[in-house]
């Protein structure tokens, strides 16, 4: 069984979320989604999210091409997930090209390109127009 794992806050979950995950899980045959927590996307990357970590792990777990969500916790955590959860590929959108590449030493890495017409920061500022024209 060919193993992949991928890593992302997936807040406001869109159909570029939905891509990545597809294209992930279609590299191997089982697939292992990191979510970033709350307390991760504040501490380290000054991210407030929309949705809790709970209300984003129920979301991505009903995704049919998901079989099991994980919380990301910490930057230094993906080595030692590739090992405990015997991981073949690590993938990550194209936006972190060469930022994993220390990855190599324990599994394939695979940057996907981005949905480019779709992200999340996109939505945000679209809706803060919205509210600003009303």
């Amino acid at each position: 069984m060919k193993r992949v794992i991928t890593y992302g806050t997936f807040d406001l979950l869109h159909y570029g979320h939905i891509n990545l995950l597809e294209r992930a899980k279609a590299l191997g045959d089982y697939l292992v989604v990191a979510i970033s927590t709350d307390e991760f996307n504040w501490n380290m990357k000054q991210k407030k999210c929309y949705f809790s970590y709970e209300d984003r792990k129920r979301m991505v777990e009903a995704l049919r091409c998901v079989d099991l969500v994980i919380p990301e916790t910490c930057w230094e955590q993906k080595t030692t997930d590739a090992q405990e959860y015997k991981i073949d590929t690590f993938v990550m959108g194209d936006d972190w090209e060469g930022k994993f590449d220390f990855m190599k030493d324990y599994c394939e890495v695979v940057y996907l390109p981005r949905t480019p017409e779709i992200s999340t920061t996109q939505i945000k500022q679209d809706i803060k127009g919205m509210e600003v024209k009303k």
